[in-house]
Parts: C-alpha cells; sequence; structure tokens
C-alpha cells in the first residue's frame, strides 16, 4: 500500500492534536463513505466508532474525498482530533480490531495542527476496473466493472486526451453534484488492456460526483466502437450531462492515491487495488506529482 511501510511500534506516542490516517476498504457493504440514516452501512460510522474505542472519546473524521455507495478505496486519508496518547501500534492495531474485515488502517501519525485530509489535498488519483470478457467474473463480482463487448483499449486512451488540461466538466458531473464549481484540473488519463482487464487511470485536482465513473461509461462507448473518440471532445464542450452516455458501474471504481505537499509527511501511496498492482511498473504505481498546483494556491473543496 505504501512506498515506505510503517514499523508499528510501542515506543513512538502519538495523539493529544491532530492524527492521520491511511486506510483502505471493500466498498461493496457499504453506502457510501458518508454518515447515514440508522441501520445503514457507512465507512465513516465504522470507522468512527472503531477510533473511539481506541480514543476513548467521540471523535469527528475527515476525509480526502467522499466515495458512493459501492465504490472501494485501496488509500484514503483521514483525520481527527483527540486528546488521547497512545502508542503507534495502539492506534493502528487497536483500531483494526474494532472495525469489520472490509475496512483496514495501515498507517498513523500525528498531523500539523494546519493539515486538513480533504483541503491540504492537491490531487487525488482512481483507477477504474474492467473485466472485459464474453462470460461474466465468479470470484471478482463486485471488486470489477464488466462487459462482454470487445474494448479497444488504444482508442480509449487516445480519445481520453481529450479530457487533459483544465475543463468545464458539467457533461460528466452528476445531476445532484453540489460542487460550487464544474471546473477542474485533469492532470492524467491512462487507458491500459493487461489481458482481460482495461484500467482507467485518472488523476486531477479533484473530481466531480460521479465525473470518472461517467467519463469510464463514455470511454466504454468509444471502445466498444458505439462512438467516434471525437465525441468525447464533443460532449465536454457542451457541458450536458444528458449527451455523454450511461454511468460505468460503482464496483470498478478504486480511489488508489491522494497527494499532499511534502511538509505535512503523509505517506506516499503505492497505486492499487493490491490484485493489479503487480501488473504494472513502479512508477507506474508510484505517485505523480502534478505540475499546475501553485505552492499557494488554495486546493478545490471536491472529492
Amino acid at each position: 500500500m505504501f512506498l515506505y511501510p510503517q514499523e508499528l511500534t510501542t515506543d513512538n506516542a502519538i495523539g493529544a492534536g491532530r492524527v492521520a490516517l491511511a486506510f483502505e476498504y471493500d466498498g461493496r457493504g457499504f453506502h457510501g463513505w458518508q454518515l447515514q440514516k440508522s441501520g445503514v452501512r457507512s465507512v465513516e460510522a465504522e470507522l468512527t466508532k472503531a477510533v473511539e474505542k481506541v480514543a476513548n472519546h467521540d471523535v469527528n473524521l475527515v476525509c480526502a474525498g467522499r466515495t458512493d455507495t459501492g465504490v472501494h478505496a485501496s488509500y484514503q486519508i483521514a483525520h481527527f482530533e483527540t486528546s488521547a496518547v497512545r502508542p503507534l501500534r495502539s492506534w493502528v492495531m487497536g483500531i483494526n480490531t474494532a472495525l469489520p474485515f472490509d475496512i483496514a488502517v495501515h498507517w498513523a501519525g500525528n498531523a500539523r495542527e494546519d493539515f486538513h485530509a480533504r483541503f491540504s489535498a492537491v490531487y487525488r488519483r482512481y483507477r477504474y476496473v474492467i473485466y472485459n470478457s464474453a462470460v461474466r467474473p465468479g470470484i471478482q463480482r463486485g471488486q470489477v466493472s464488466w462487459t462482454f463487448r470487445e474494448l479497444d483499449a488504444e482508442l480509449m486512451h487516445d480519445a481520453a486526451q481529450a479530457l487533459v488540461g483544465e475543463h468545464d466538466f458539467s457533461s460528466f458531473r452528476a445531476a445532484g453534484c453540489q460542487s460550487r464549481t464544474p471546473i477542474r484540473f485533469l492532470e492524467q488519463i491512462k487507458v491500459t488492456r493487461k489481458a482481460n482487464f482495461v484500467v482507467i487511470d485518472v488523476q486531477a485536482n479533484a473530481f466531480l460526483h460521479h465525473m470518472v465513473r461517467n467519463i469510464a461509461g463514455a470511454l466504454m462507448a468509444v471502445g466498444a466502437g458505439n462512438q467516434s473518440p471525437r465525441w468525447i471532445h464533443d460532449i465536454l464542450l457542451a457541458k450536458d450531462r444528458r449527451l455523454a452516455g450511461v454511468t460505468a458501474p460503482p464496483h470498478g471504481l478504486y480511489l488508489v492515491d491522494v497527494g499532499y505537499p511534502d511538509g505535512f509527511g503523509i505517506p506516499a501511496a503505492e497505486c492499487g487495488p493490491g490484485f493489479l498492482r503487480p501488473w504494472f511498473s513502479p512508477s507506474e504505481n508510484s505517485p505523480v506529482r502534478p505540475t499546475h498546483i501553485h505552492p499557494k494556491q488554495k486546493p478545490v473543496d471536491a472529492s
């Protein structure tokens, strides 16, 4: 999960201030990150209960990006305030003992007072994984998307380059998106085929609600030959969600990296998910530092 794994010691006291966590989860059993009405599972609710058990007081978790129902994370960051002081091992192992098996904390550390899991982030990176085969998946059902239509990954990649840069992504935002602006800077997007899997790897300063899934749905239409590569450029300029086609299923989507300025001390991610990490080189799995963020620029408020 990390380029530099953390040694879980008992002589490293953490707490009495702002604490950051890095963790992963299987989104299949959750109605997204955000706290829901009573009786509905969310990642926030489960993780909050576990942290409170170790801290022995109420906490308010703030995450880097709120994922939707069924969406996974191989690298997610959150922070909270605590008056408790615990050894590093007690935080990580204690929280994991209190968590259900579909969430796991991998790192904990004191954060600077000005660190904010959401607003300090300068980029987010997602991977959308498509199983492209005539026969549906069995073992990986719920972990990947699936289409039986043969996809041309090279054509998808070429078409996707129209999205790189700063644009109005209104054509790729959900109708209920609450962001104040549809403007985002998409740093890079790559589409590659690995045997029967097609992987869309996309990084931006932030994303709109359903933005990655809508991009994936549009690119799959191009890859299947139902639309021309030029179509991606045209619907981007149209700024009309009704023209962009279907939203791809949530279970193929993974939050794989969140980037912060080096001074915050948040560990670098080795992008996942784990089952596809060996298919890519170390450089492809390493963080891609953005070139468009000015050191004094305030990041946008989005997932």
